[in-house]
């Protein structure tokens, strides 16, 4: 694949703040995820500054261990307009190190109650020596769509 960019968007009939709040909440990132993998938040404060670290459990059948942890550094936090995250791992010395990749949602106010969200996932930093183990993007074309749904559901809810 060429492009090292995908994304998806979907229209929720929610505010951009409300949406936003649900994104900011770590809590509901398992919720919202379309693979299966993200099991549940580890830190579960609310995301609230550029720089943030917050830890998820995962499962993959496919990860060498099962069961694992990935740690998240917030990128970007433009409340209520768009927020996103570096994915890595602790080294186990204390050492946090990130794959090149991030997940990032734009949220467009469509008027007081609509809101147009789009959710990318960009790789294209991720060095050559990651890509022979990992093949990127690590899931299917209909992973971001189902995601966007999950979130239109969540929010919807609440």
């Amino acid at each position: 694949m060429d492009q090292e960019i995908v994304s998806a968007t979907l229209t929720v009939a929610v505010p951009a703040a409300k949406v936003f709040a649900v994104l900011a909440d770590p809590t509901a990132h398992s919720a919202i995820d379309g693979t299966g993998w993200v099991q549940e938040a580890v830190n579960q404060a609310p995301l609230t500054e550029v720089g943030q670290i917050f830890r998820m459990a995962m499962y993959h059948a496919k990860h060498p261990d099962g069961d694992y942890q990935v740690v998240n550094k917030v990128q970007v936090l433009d409340p209520p307009r768009a927020i996103g995250w570096l994915t890595g791992y602790d080294k186990g010395d204390g050492h946090l190190e990130f794959g090149g990749w991030i997940w990032r949602y734009d949220l467009a106010p469509l008027g007081p109650s609509e809101t147009e969200v789009t959710l990318t996932y960009d790789w294209s930093a991720v060095p050559q020596f990651r890509r022979e183990f990992i093949q990127f993007p690590p899931f299917g074309p209909e992973h971001l769509t189902n995601s966007l749904h999950h979130l239109a559901e969540l929010v919807a809810g609440r």
